[in-house]
């Protein structure tokens, strides 16, 4: 597969080796030809200088053969123009973009381009590290897909469904579990896999039912207290 990436900061050089590594070919976009320091040399060699959404600098890195399309600089407004340019007019199936305002973010995802909004995914992650539990934290959402319709959150399982089966839990509730972490392992359980105390579910649901499904699933009070 060939893969174009805009951006040869710390992102954009890390996705470029890990990429090639795994026996795909690459072409690295910038602006800044001094950017391109961070690449190998025998990616380099691929690395175009210019400005991403530019379509003769699009066709030097290959876009009309590629398959997948990745736009990591540090432009907001780059990065999106070029992935639609990428998707709209060379028809590149698998496009992504980092964007850092969140609130731009939501729109782009509407308009079927995959974001990874960097700023509230870095302190969303941070947070479940600090207080973990917390309602007001685990509640947001880890991952959406790009029409917005259907989120995965983050659940400590409560005492109220300890000893019964993953399928019952997905039976009363209306969300399906993608995975749990369990003593420090991460489990894809079976519709027959009892849950146990200390699990924490990764659950997928409906946006307009992921209130409902966080309200069944936390903690009651007298679970916190001891009572």
């Amino acid at each position: 597969m060939h893969i174009v990436i805009l951006g040869c900061g710390r992102v954009g050089s890390t996705l470029a080796h890990t990429l090639e590594d795994m026996g795909h070919t690459v072409a690295v976009i910038d602006q800044d030809p001094d950017a391109f320091r961070r690449l190998r040399s025998s990616t380099a060699k691929t690395a175009v200088t210019g400005l991403g959404h530019a379509h003769d600098v699009l066709v030097s890195a290959g876009i009309e053969d590629a398959e997948a399309f990745s736009a990591v600089s540090s432009g907001d407004n780059s990065n999106i123009i070029s992935a639609r340019v990428a998707r709209e007019t060379f028809g590149v199936t698998n496009v992504v973009a980092r964007i850092y305002d969140p609130r731009r973010a939501e729109v782009y995802q509407r308009l079927g381009i995959p974001t990874v909004g960097t700023v509230n995914w870095t302190a969303d992650t941070i947070l479940r590290r600090l207080v973990p539990g917390d309602p007001g934290v685990s509640s947001g959402p880890l991952w959406r897909d790009p029409s917005g319709s259907l989120v995965m959150t983050e659940a400590p399982l409560s005492a109220q469904w300890v000893g019964r089966r993953v399928e019952q839990l997905e039976a009363a509730l209306p969300l399906r579990v993608a995975y749990l972490s369990r003593a420090g392992e991460l489990l894809l359980p079976r519709g027959d896999e009892p849950l146990r105390a200390g699990d924490v579910l990764h659950v997928l649901a409906r946006r307009g039912d992921i209130d409902s499904v966080q309200a069944r699933l936390r903690p009651h009070e007298s679970e916190g207290n001891g009572g």
